[in-house]
């Protein structure tokens, strides 16, 4: 498994930064040579490897959304408000929609199967859109209407949304009845998920403020907090539903209110760590790509996934109603809202793996989302970013 590890990290970065050097994303390199060693075609991924990939993923989406609390100050959020708010579900509502609606006609699902699979396919990629909107936020563009910042706040929650959501049509598609419970745990995962970060993010700005710590054991409190945090997220399951993903973004958000200069430091270190679980997230959500479904699944599979685009985009020009933002921007957001991957490659093969009879599709879908909608949307939001977005002082308020 070292051995895997070790060649994962040193060729997964040199295709990277081969890449990038001709403009295109690096995870693109990424994903494809997961592709190439994986199981399905030359195997070279060391199997205990790809056992424990599922807690990798999850690793990596602790530190994508604490990058992401850690540039989101409060006041920004304030003048963000409403729309912040609509695009942290109507977009992904819209996409479930639509792919509730055609993929039953299209894919031959029935309407439970083509939700559970609209549910899949809703949420945006943290993984590609936090990085780039840090970057753009560091780089001053976009500033008066803080899009970047709108963007990374609702995106930070639609994943959420639409987890808690696959798992309510997943019930459906099993028993053939809607619980409605499971929809009620989405307000109350929340509610209790801000709760918990407030009571978690208070308590370590009070730890670092009476006990002079080292930066990097800062670092590593942090992360070891955020472990607990979903840890207890699935001890309590059972019995009540509470977010520890919005939880983690709470305490860094509020890391960032009480000591910025703290947080900005605590960044920096966290922006070190994603750069080696960026290749391991990529090479490894490749290596669960089975390439014989893909070149069997037909021109269906690449139309439900259009529609699907299509209705996410209405739905964020709907959520950006009534606002100051300019032509260019309201652009801007809807091609940052295409991208997915984490949420997809974590999710998209449970329904295979429990026998339904639509998780060979499930799965299809969810690979080709991440072949075609990371690199574009990372290579679109890297491309017009600075030519839609102006850039100003940092030092303005």
């Amino acid at each position: 498994m070292l051995f895997s590890l070790g060649w994962i990290l040193l060729f997964g970065f040199l295709i990277g930064w081969l890449l990038n050097q001709i403009k295109i994303p690096g995870l693109v390199g990424m994903i494809l040579i997961g592709l190439l060693f994986g199981p399905y075609c030359l195997s070279w991924i060391d199997s205990s490897l790809l056992e424990i990939s599922g807690i990798l993923r999850q690793i990596a989406l602790i530190v994508i959304l604490t990058r992401s609390g850690l540039n989101l100050d409060i006041s920004s959020l304030k003048k963000i408000g409403r729309p912040a708010i609509l695009m942290s579900f109507l977009p992904a509502t819209f996409e479930i929609v639509g792919v509730g609606i055609f993929g039953t006609y299209l894919l031959h699902l029935s309407w439970a199967e083509s939700f559970l699979l609209g549910s899949v396919l809703a949420a945006v990629s943290p993984a590609i859109v936090s990085p780039r909107m840090i970057r753009l936020i560091e780089n001053g563009y976009g500033k008066t209407h803080e899009v970047p910042k709108l963007i990374l706040a609702g995106s930070s929650i639609d994943d959420i949304y639409a987890i808690v959501l696959f798992y309510a049509f997943l019930g459906l598609v099993q028993t053939e009845h809607l619980q409605w419970n499971t929809f009620l745990q989405i307000p109350s995962s929340i509610v209790l998920g801000i709760g918990c970060g407030c009571v978690v993010g208070f308590f370590l700005v009070l730890l670092f403020r009476l006990k002079k710590i080292h930066i990097y054991v800062e670092i590593l409190i942090l992360l070891a907090t955020s472990f607990l945090l979903v840890g207890i997220e699935d001890l309590v399951k059972p019995w009540i539903s509470v977010s520890s993903l919005l939880a983690i973004l709470v305490v860094a958000i509020i890391l960032l209110w009480k000591q910025p200069l703290k947080a900005k430091e605590i960044e920096k270190g966290y922006s070190g760590l994603w750069k080696g679980f960026e290749i391991l997230l990529f090479v490894l959500v490749g290596a669960t790509v089975d390439y014989h479904y893909i070149l069997n699944s037909g021109g269906m599979v690449l139309a439900v996934l259009g529609i699907g685009l299509i209705f996410r985009m209405i739905g964020v020009l709907f959520c950006l109603i009534a606002t100051s933002l300019s032509a260019k921007e309201r652009l801007f957001t809807m091609i940052a809202y295409l991208p997915k991957a984490t949420v997809q490659a974590s999710i998209g093969g449970i329904a295979l793996s429990l026998g339904l009879s639509c998780g060979n599709v499930v799965l299809t879908v969810s690979i080709l989302s991440i072949l075609i909608t990371a690199p574009i949307g990372a290579l679109l939001i890297d491309l017009f970013g600075k030519k839609l977005l102006k850039k100003e002082d940092l030092d303005i308020q």
